[in-house]
């Protein structure tokens, strides 16, 4: 798949991000991620990120993200795989190229490790792993890495296969900017934690498709959700925020780290269980799992 292609196709629907499936010992269980990746691609999803943030890239060893990407697109038939790529740019650079061997179909290239950085820095740093790979790069400004509109620009400028900007700061008069500069030369995603209450405020500024979290486990909801918000239908939105979103948003925001625990956590309530989540991040409790299937529940039944 050509950058352009990629474009093209994030730009066409609905993306999500497959969690990582760990065993009782907290290691991969390759099998069960499988049939959960194969399981989401019979559903409309313009691509897929393997390894992403809700995939636990920040918990997983390089070797491991290969493995995972591996894993995927091996078992996604022909929906494409975007894998999660991040840290210092050395081994942001060494994992692009892994993954790009592997067969990943672009990156998606999360915040550098901890540090802050200028807009300079931040330049240097990005079209160091665009330079590295063939495949498609998308930039994800969050946290300690936000590109302003010109330091964007100059990348699309010089780096042909950055073909995507996803945006998880809220900072919509940031983006708007960056709509407004770019143009057509990127696919703009939304990446907010549950991306859903904040879609009809992207969309109004460009931002028209987003990644989904809840689609682990509720991919048709998850799509009714997306198709509404294409066709302005407030009505449909209004009723799945009301009923679904904000009931998970409640659960969701009880505890650091749940935005990541809350989609295993909703995997398990509706019978699909993933296996724990790494440390740092803690599991949901028996209860707050048994309330996630009360709302799954009321909302698919």
């Amino acid at each position: 798949m050509t950058p352009q292609d990629l474009k093209e196709k994030v730009g066409s629907g609905l993306l999500s991000f497959p969690v990582t499936h760990f065993d009782s010992a907290l290691e991969i269980d390759k099998k069960a991620y499988q049939e959960h990746v194969s399981w989401l691609s019979q559903y409309d999803a313009a691509a897929l990120f393997a390894a992403g943030g809700t995939g636990e890239l920040f918990s997983l060893t390089p070797q491991e993200i290969r493995e995972v990407v591996q894993a995927a697109k091996d078992a996604a038939g022909e929906t494409p795989i975007i894998s999660g790529c991040g840290y210092g740019t050395k081994m942001a650079i060494d994992i692009a190229r892994d993954v790009e061997s592997a067969g990943a179909d672009g990156i998606l290239l999360l915040p550098h490790y901890l540090i802050g950085a200028s807009q300079q820095g931040l330049f240097e740093h990005i079209k160091a792993v665009c330079d590295s790979v063939s495949i498609g790069v998308i930039i994800y400004n969050r946290a300690n890495s936000v590109a302003n509109a010109d330091t964007v620009a100059r990348l699309a400028d010089a780096c042909p296969n950055l073909i995507g900007f996803k945006d998880g700061t809220g900072d919509i008069n940031l983006v708007r900017k960056i709509v407004s500069k770019c143009g057509d030369r990127l696919t703009y995603v939304g990446g907010m934690p549950t991306h859903e209450v904040f879609a009809e405020a992207y969309d109004a500024i460009g931002v028209t498709t987003y990644s989904s979290a809840v689609f682990n486990f509720v991919p048709e909801l998850a799509l009714s959700f997306y198709d509404a918000m294409r066709a302005k239908d407030h009505a449909t939105l209004n009723t799945l925020l009301d009923e679904f979103y904000y009931p998970f948003l409640e659960i969701r925001d009880r505890v650091p780290g749940y935005a990541v625990s809350a989609i295993k956590g909703g995997l398990a309530a509706a019978g699909r269980p993933s296996g724990p989540v790494r440390p740092p991040l803690t599991n949901l409790t028996e209860d707050e799992i048994a309330a996630l299937a009360a709302i799954i529940k009321g909302c698919t039944s």
